[in-house]
């Protein structure tokens, strides 16, 4: 049995797990700093930073005694080490690097997209290898085919804003707070999707993605309302807005599929959470005979277990990292 201790710390959650065997989660502790952002309206990353530093002894401590086992028994410690905020890379990163000194046991820096790819390897009904794998979140949209359980090629990504920054920047402007996704998913129950046609990206014959047109059409939406005196209905909005979105992911994720002709297709990252999204993926891949696979949504936003299960894969193979890992805030997948 490999026991595995990771830290994530790539934005604003700290947090930490230890997974056996890259796939049996023994504990996954979570601090959210939501509540700390919300009052600006999004991440302050300095202040990220300096929370992180704050409470990352105690969240590792929690790790490790949730686990049931003791420091002498983990095999590696993981750490994510880009794409992300610097400084809370670096939180991380450093600590890890002394916590594997302490204890004298390999290090292995992770990337987190792959992570992000790799939670769905912690579910009881897992894909393997070839899958197609959509991961949207508030950083980063990519499609990427899983090769191998270390092999991804990146077939398409956004070119401007990911889809969960445009949520967020949407749900901004309609006046919802922080964190858009979740604020616009439960608004948008309340509202007609097809009420309003905002555009769809679907242009190019590449799996690559824009939502910046989208927003931006949203925005001139409202302003046209505001100008013109007519009634905002922001529940249709929200809905039409979020309708469009996942549109576009289906669509694209469910073409990457037959064009590889691969049969498995799995979503991960924070965006994956959305009720609207996960039933129009599983609607979609039903249809077309393709087997889905979803992550619940603790393991969709940032979680250490994730990072965990991907570092497995690297010490069963033997690559570990020396001290001189650094912090990679642009690190690209693939």
């Amino acid at each position: 049995m490999n026991y595995i201790l990771a830290i994530e710390t790539s934005c604003d959650e700290t947090a930490a797990a230890v997974v056996a065997n890259g796939r049996e989660v023994l504990s996954n502790i979570i601090f959210s700093q939501v509540d700390i952002h919300k009052k600006y309206g999004g991440v302050v990353p300095e202040i990220a930073s300096r929370k992180h530093l704050d409470i990352i002894s105690q969240i590792v401590v929690e790790a490790i005694f949730v686990a049931g086992i003791t420091s002498d028994r983990l095999d590696a410690v993981a750490v994510t080490n880009g794409p992300g905020l610097a400084g809370a890379l670096l939180a991380g990163l450093s600590y890890a690097k002394g916590f594997s000194y302490a204890i004298n046991k390999p290090l292995i820096g992770v990337h987190h997209i792959e992570g992000h790819i790799c939670a769905n390897y912690l579910t009881e009904k897992t894909p393997e290898p070839p899958f197609i794998c959509l991961v949207a979140s508030g950083g980063h949209t990519h499609l990427v085919i899983a090769e191998g359980h270390t092999d991804y090629r990146v077939i398409g990504k956004t070119r401007d804003d990911a889809c969960g920054e445009a949520f967020d920047k949407v749900a901004r402007v309609l006046g919802l707070g922080y964190p858009g996704g979740p604020l616009i998913d439960e608004l948008s129950k309340e509202g007609d999707p097809c009420s309003i046609n905002f555009p769809r990206a679907m242009s190019d014959d590449s799996y690559n993605f824009s939502f910046s047109g989208l927003k931006s059409a949203v925005i001139n939406y409202l302003h046209k309302c505001e100008t013109t005196g007519v009634k905002i209905k922001k529940a249709d909005v929200a809905a039409s807005f979020q309708q469009a979105v996942v549109d576009v992911l289906v669509e694209k994720t469910i073409n990457a599929c037959m064009v590889n002709n691969i049969k498995q297709a799995a979503l991960s990252g924070g965006v994956a959470s959305n009720s609207a999204l996960r039933t129009a993926a599983a609607d979609a891949c039903e249809k077309r005979g393709i087997e889905l696979f979803i992550p619940p949504p603790s393991l969709c936003t940032d979680n250490a277990a994730m990072i965990a299960c991907r570092a497995f894969y690297e010490y069963r193979s033997g690559r570990f990292d020396d001290f001189s890992l650094n912090a990679y805030p642009g690190l690209a997948l693939g």
